[in-house]
C-alpha cells in the first residue's frame, strides 16, 4: 500500500514524507517535482492554481504511484490533495492511505513567512485553506497534528498504519 503525505502548502508534507519513507524502506515521490513549468509559474506569481491546471498533474501522480505497485515498490508521495476529487484520482492508482497534516492558518502563515527558496508563495495560504475539503471518514486517512516534533509525527504515522 503507497501513502500520500498530504495538507495545505507549508505543513511538513516534505519533509515527514522524507522521514517516513526511509522508515518504511519505501520510495520518496516529491509531488512538487511533478507540476509543469506553467503551474510553478503561476505559483511563483501568486496565482491560485484552478482545478484543470491541477489535473494533468494529479493524473501524472497517480501513474507514478500505480508504477511504483507494478514494481513491487512502496511509495511515500507528498502531495497537498485538497479536494476530494483529487484524492479520488490518487486513489484509482491502487491501495492507498491519505496522511492529513492538520494545522490551523495561523501557524501556516508563520511557517510560510519562514520558508525560503520555494516557488510557493506566502500570499497563497488563504487559497489553500478556501481550497481544502478536508477527508471525510470514507476516505482511508490518519489525522495527526504538525503542532508536534517531526519525529513525534513519524512515529505516530507509523503507530496508526494499517496492517
Amino acid at each position: 500500500m503507497n501513502l500520500v503525505i498530504m495538507g495545505v502548502c507549508g505543513c511538513g508534507k516534505s519533509t515527514i514524507g522524507t522521514q517516513l519513507a526511509e522508515e518504511l524502506g519505501a520510495r520518496f515521490i516529491e509531488g512538487d517535482s511533478f507540476h509543469p513549468v506553467e503551474n510553478v509559474q503561476r505559483m511563483s506569481a501568486g496565482i491560485p492554481l484552478t482545478d484543470a491546471d491541477r489535473q494533468p498533474w494529479l493524473e501524472r501522480l497517480r501513474d507514478e504511484l500505480g508504477s511504483c505497485l507494478t514494481d513491487g515498490h512502496r511509495a511515500v508521495l507528498s502531495c497537498s490533495a485538497l479536494k476530494k476529487s483529487y484524492r479520488q484520482t490518487l486513489a484509482a492508482s491502487g491501495p492507498l492511505t491519505f496522511v492529513y497534516l492538520q494545522a490551523e492558518r495561523g501557524e501556516i502563515e508563520r511557517r510560510m513567512s519562514l520558508r525560503q527558496n520555494h516557488f510557493m508563495v506566502a500570499t497563497l495560504v488563504a487559497s489553500q485553506f478556501e481550497t481544502l475539503q478536508e477527508p471525510s471518514v470514507d476516505e482511508a486517512c490518519i489525522r495527526v497534528s504538525v503542532l508536534q516534533s517531526v519525529p513525534q509525527i513519524v512515529q505516530e504515522i507509523l503507530s496508526r498504519l494499517p496492517e
